[in-house]
């Protein structure tokens, strides 16, 4: 079988860690995690801070090494797959005075790797010109950013700030998209607005969409599973399967209680404070909250 061929299994996988471990500056991050993610799958990745969701990302992008166990995507080494992957990492808002537009920030998604150097403009140029053009449009449609794509970035809300960074990640056909806390700084309808978006991409255009979150309400009836990080392991399967009582107690070492609300929210109780703290919105009570 040449580089090229892909087993059945692999044709089926977009991602897969095999007995995977990380250790950072002699630390261990997370050890002996087993999961796979499947094509056209939206899964999103769970766990308090500091628990390695933000380097699991890492090693799926081939941006650092495991200390042992293998790692797949897309049926190859991370490395030979990033042409493969759209990836949105961490942001904070853009400020008011920010004044790209935003179709020429989902340009960057094509044009950001360019140099800036002037190139004579040739029929083939202007027919991949053309070719580009159209895919940017497409793809600023297919995240309902059409409205709003020529305005200045910075005097769009955050949830349209979202949907043209989305598409800046689609622009180039992925077939994986790893998005790193991309409902963080949205308001609640927005964040559910933004997790029916990414549905649809999975369904309609068959993208793998791995998604890092600090809270699984927002993303409930859309996800097809959850990757569930604590206490250096990992744990998948459905929502229903892995945000119990018995699994996140198994997973974390101590007793751990999952309630639902009323209305269908997911809270845990007695999850022990993370190591880590990013900000002042995870300054609040650990031991009960809505953040599986």
């Amino acid at each position: 079988m040449t580089t090229t061929e892909l087993s059945p299994e692999q044709a089926t996988t977009a991602a897969e860690l095999v007995n995977a471990s990380v250790r950072l500056a002699g630390k261990r991050i997370f050890t002996d995690v087993e999961l796979t993610v499947g094509r056209g799958q939206f899964v999103a990745v769970l766990g308090p801070n500091g628990a390695g969701k933000s380097t699991l990302m890492r090693a799926l992008l081939g941006l650092l090494p495991l200390q042992s166990g293998s790692v797949t995507v897309l049926g190859r080494p991370p490395a030979q797959a990033r042409a493969a992957i759209g990836y949105l990492p961490q942001r904070h808002a853009f400020d008011s005075s920010t004044r790209i537009r935003g179709v020429d920030l989902v340009r960057l998604g094509l044009d950001g790797t360019r140099w800036g150097i002037p190139v004579a403009l040739t029929t083939a140029t202007r027919r991949r010109r053309k070719a580009e053009s159209a895919r940017i449009g497409e793809v600023i449609e297919t995240v309902g950013a059409t409205g709003y794509a020529h305005r200045a970035i910075g005097e769009l809300s955050g949830g349209e700030q979202q949907r043209l960074l989305i598409a800046q990640a689609l622009v180039r056909n992925p077939q994986l998209l790893i998005l790193d806390e991309p409902l963080d700084s949205l308001d609640l309808p927005n964040q559910a607005s933004v997790a029916a978006l990414l549905r649809r991409i999975c369904t309609s255009e068959r993208v793998s969409v791995l998604l890092v979150a600090h809270d699984v309400n927002p993303l409930l009836g859309y996800l097809d599973q959850v990757i569930y990080m604590a206490g250096g392991h990992a744990t998948s399967g459905s929502v229903e399967e892995v945000i119990t009582s018995a699994k996140l107690s198994e997973l974390y070492g101590t007793p751990i209680e999952v309630l639902r609300t009323t209305d269908g929210r997911l809270v845990v109780v007695g999850q022990p404070e993370a190591p880590h703290h990013h900000g002042d919105r995870h300054a609040h009570d650990h031991h009960e909250h809505d953040q599986p």
